[in-house]
């Protein structure tokens, strides 16, 4: 694959995870910040490194599933892995300005920077 090609690939990813949630949270999982990196190889395989919002959050076994299930249907994706780490730790400052303004966080009073 070019770097044209997965580029092209990585934005339908991310397309993609747009329709992947928290069943708790009413925002997508790559606004949420829960993606860390998206890797494709030359042969059009998919490593994923994604986080949830605590370790012991109901759904860290099933939005990873759900990712990899999703991500691997795909047109132009050979393979697809799901590595999910707790490194860094998620925190609200990771969620896009659109997910804080969906989830009410203002930036203004310094909310969209708490650590939690």
């Amino acid at each position: 694959m070019t770097a044209e090609e997965k580029e092209l690939l990585k934005e339908r990813i991310i397309a993609v995870l747009g329709t992947v949630y928290d069943p708790e949270i009413p925002v997508d999982i790559y606004k949420l910040g829960l993606v860390y990196e998206i890797n494709i190889d030359d042969d059009a395989n998919v490593h994923i490194l994604m986080t949830v919002t605590a370790p012991n959050c109901p759904v860290a076994d099933q939005l990873p599933m759900q990712v990899k299930e999703k991500v691997s249907t795909m047109m132009g994706v050979k393979k697809c892995k799901v590595e999910l780490t707790f490194e860094p730790a998620w925190t609200p400052a990771m969620m896009s300005e659109e997910a804080r303004a969906e989830l009410g966080f203002d930036d203004e009073f310094g909310m969209g920077d708490m650590m939690y």
